[in-house]
């Protein structure tokens, strides 16, 4: 098979990825934005995550929660997207990818009413766990869609956009942190959580003008369907045609096959798709697995969950005193991330997957090893403004999330939506999506306590531990996976001979 931008000679096809903008504009400007609007999603979370961040420190006051439950309520909501991730596999699989975008925004909606409307801690937990199910299906569900419409060429780009949402969601949290911290105790922070249903009901109507994914029309024999979304996103007929005859191989359909609609491929059942990639995988099924797990683990592991979602009491640590200097100094984080986002999608598909990887776990090591460094120095000398020790720390806190969202956050989403075969792809992403989400609470629902146990500094000695370790797995585990066809994913794992990549 050839590479999902090839045409039908080879030797064009690197100057036809080249060209794309300046042969056909419109293809590209149809996918990216097919992208925005089923990543916009992701604002969801990012959202939660931001806005949770700064609520915590009034929620605390006007219920008179203690630390325990701080910690619950920070992080229970990454379980409670366990119950969405594994649901939106099966749901995507039967009424499409579009359609599973839009329950995942009408879940939030609810859970955001509920939260913002809570009159104690019951129901504020209840809101969090409709919330958390409705963010659990748009984060499998956003990198699956973008990465089964996306040409192989910008594929990284437009994979990249779900941690772009985010990191816009958690700088709209901080503001709305800050916005809404000067109205009264009991409605500030409700109006905080409250308003985050508000884009949900933009996203649900926006994702309606969407088309399906070409990949799941396949699996329901509707190749014509399928045909004409890939000449929408494609910049040669060539292109799409060589893209829709991969996609109806690695679903089962003759190559060859040019009917409008054909009898479906026999659906998996989902035990079977699970059989496949737990209990008899293959060794490159295997090899696929452990790579998008270990990168979702290694994600969350080394720390940004903690460093985000408690940065006002980091920045407290570090002797920043008033509530105002606190949320201010998490909005510097929240631009810091996202600015930084931004230029990791500019090298995604000129550098490759792997460098950003490395680089990333690289630098987040050793920012946190130095923040670490500066948190305990501070710890040792109580009563004591130390100006350097206390700057080291707050910068440290802007390189530790600048380095992870220049790498580990879009490259993990990235790579794991691209990795997986056809038939298994809804259901490994729910997987990888699974454990992200286990970690993150893990991290969330522990950090307090651990603060405690280890002090804050040793906290984050373990934390860049951990990114070690990732950078040691990353570097001989990951093949690259940059330019690649999707369909030749299985065979790059299983190291059989795929056609070069382009460029």
């Amino acid at each position: 098979m050839t590479m999902e931008s090839d045409s039908s000679g080879g030797g064009s096809s690197q100057v036809q990825s080249s060209s794309v903008l300046a042969e056909k504009p419109n293809s590209q400007a149809f996918a990216f934005a097919c992208a925005i609007l089923s990543c916009m999603t992701s604002i969801l979370l990012g959202y939660d995550i931001g806005v949770m961040s700064g609520a915590v420190i009034y929620i605390q006051k006007d219920l008179k929660i203690t630390d325990v439950q701080v910690e619950v309520l920070a992080g229970i909501l990454n379980l409670y997207c366990l119950f969405g991730s594994f649901a939106a596999g099966k749901t995507s699989d039967i009424i499409g990818r579009k359609f599973t975008i839009v329950v995942a925004a009408a879940i939030f909606f609810a859970g955001a009413l509920f939260m913002g409307l809570a009159s104690n801690y019951a129901w504020l937990m209840f809101g969090r766990f409709v919330a958390g199910i409705g963010v659990g299906f748009a984060l499998m569900i956003a990198p699956v869609y973008t990465a089964e419409l996306a040409p192989a060429a910008a594929r990284g780009f437009l994979s990249s956009f779900p941690e772009i949402f985010i990191n816009i969601g958690i700088l709209f949290g901080y503001l709305a942190n800050w916005g809404f911290s000067r109205l009264s105790l009991t409605v500030g922070w409700r109006v905080m959580l409250g308003i985050g249903a508000v884009p949900s009901v933009f996203m649900g109507i926006g994702v309606l003008a969407m088309p399906e994914s070409p990949r799941w029309l396949v699996l329901k024999g509707r190749l014509g369907d399928a045909k004409r979304i890939l000449l929408k996103t494609s910049t040669t007929k060539e292109e799409a045609m060589e893209r829709l005859a991969a996609i109806q191989e690695a679903a089962g359909i003759p190559r060859d096959c040019k009917d409008e609609k054909v009898t479906p491929p026999k659906a998996e059942k989902g035990h079977s798709v699970y059989q496949d990639l737990l209990i008899h995988p293959t060794p490159a099924v295997r090899k696929i697995l452990i790579a998008a797990l270990a990168m979702h683990f290694f994600q969350q592991a080394s720390g940004i969950d903690a460093v985000v979602l408690y940065s006002p009491r980091i920045f407290k640590k570090a002797g920043i005193e008033t509530d105002d200097a606190l949320l201010k100094a998490t909005v510097a984080v929240g631009f810091v991330k996202l600015l930084s986002i931004m230029i990791a999608t500019v090298f995604l598909d000129r550098i490759g997957r792997r460098p950003l990887i490395l680089a990333s776990l690289g630098g987040m090591m050793v920012s946190v090893v130095m923040l670490a460094t500066g948190l305990t120095v501070i710890d040792q000398h109580p009563g004591t403004k130390l100006g350097w020790a206390i700057a080291l720390s707050v910068v440290m806190v802007l390189a530790y999330v600048a380095f992870f969202s220049l790498g580990m956050g879009p490259v993990t989403w990235v790579y794991t939506s691209e990795i997986f075969p056809l038939k298994l792809r809804a259901q490994g992403t729910g997987l990888g999506v699974g454990l992200n989400r286990v970690m993150s609470g893990v991290i969330s629902m522990t950090f307090l306590s651990m603060s405690k146990a280890l002090t804050i500094g040793g906290s984050f000695y373990l934390f860049g531990g951990i990114a070690l370790i990732g950078w040691i797995f990353c570097y001989s585990f990951l093949p690259e996976t940059q330019g690649r066809n999707l369909e030749d994913m299985e065979a790059l794992f299983g190291g059989k001979p795929v056609p070069p990549k382009e460029g």
